[in-house]
């Protein structure tokens, strides 16, 4: 585990300054375009129903958050995943997502952290639980209505096998202050763009496929576990569980789309 003291980043992140905003503002925009390029005009990427996220960040209510969760098979994921985003979104530092990344991988030094901060990502301490700085964060920017990707895994995914999804999402969507849109993302191929094995070099002319699934309906299932003071970590089980099963069932369906490209 890194020994570099990320404490400095949650204030920043809370409170951003004017310099904050403007070197948010070129990370995001260059980010953006890089992911663009690869995903768009360098690899074979098909995608289905993107068009249910872009409408989401374009039109849904002032104050309601959204959250996305995917599978996760690369560390090019994420900034991969939005590059099939119109530019006017994946380039805007006010549209695009907050993100929990590996506070050992991302934010190992000043210069990393840095530029993870100005990305909008989150230091996660894996293994630190759901009650932690990082955590806390996001449940802000959700009360706010801002957009929070979570890799629910909790790491990359190499083996492509099942790994229980952590409840870190079952925390974030129990205590938002105002339901979230949750929308379910499945991939295949992210791999084949950046191995997960030496050497790390991004390549092209790989097939990618992403498929946006339909917003899950928890409007229910989180009023009844509140008005039946259902306590904290059955709670956050329950929606986990129910996020993990609409994960499964579009992982099916965008395996068949990939099979078929």
């Amino acid at each position: 585990m890194s020994s570099y003291n990320i404490n400095w980043i949650f204030p920043r992140l809370r409170n951003p300054s004017r310099f904050w905003h403007f070197a948010s503002t070129v990370t995001i925009a260059a980010v953006g375009l890089f992911s663009k390029i690869i995903m768009v005009w360098l690899n074979k990427t098909r995608v289905y129903n993107r068009h249910i996220l872009s409408d989401a960040l374009r039109n849904r209510p002032r104050g309601v958050p959204l959250i996305t969760c995917s599978n996760h098979e690369s560390c090019f994921d994420d900034p991969g995943l939005w590059g099939v985003l119109p530019v006017s979104q994946v380039c805007s530092h006010n549209m695009i997502r907050w993100s929990l990344a590996a506070h050992d991988i991302c934010f190992t030094n000043k210069y990393h952290s840095m530029f993870f901060m100005f990305g909008k990502c989150v230091p996660c301490v894996r293994g630190a639980g759901v009650y932690q700085p990082a955590m806390d964060v996001c449940i802000e920017k959700l009360a706010l209505g801002e957009w929070v990707h979570v890799f629910p895994e909790g790491k990359v995914n190499m083996a492509q096998e099942y790994i229980r999804l952590k409840w870190g999402i079952g925390r974030l969507i129990y205590e938002s202050p105002v339901l979230p849109i949750i929308i379910p993302i499945w991939h295949k191929g992210m791999e084949t763009v950046l191995p997960n094995e030496p050497p790390y070099i991004l390549r092209v002319g790989k097939k990618v496929t992403i498929n946006f699934g339909d917003p899950i309906d928890l409007n229910e299932l989180v009023q009844s576990l509140k008005e039946r003071n259902v306590p904290e970590p059955e709670a956050r089980k329950v929606i986990t569980d129910k996020i993990e099963e609409e994960l499964d069932n579009l992982r099916i369906k965008t395996e068949q789309l990939h099979t078929k490209c």
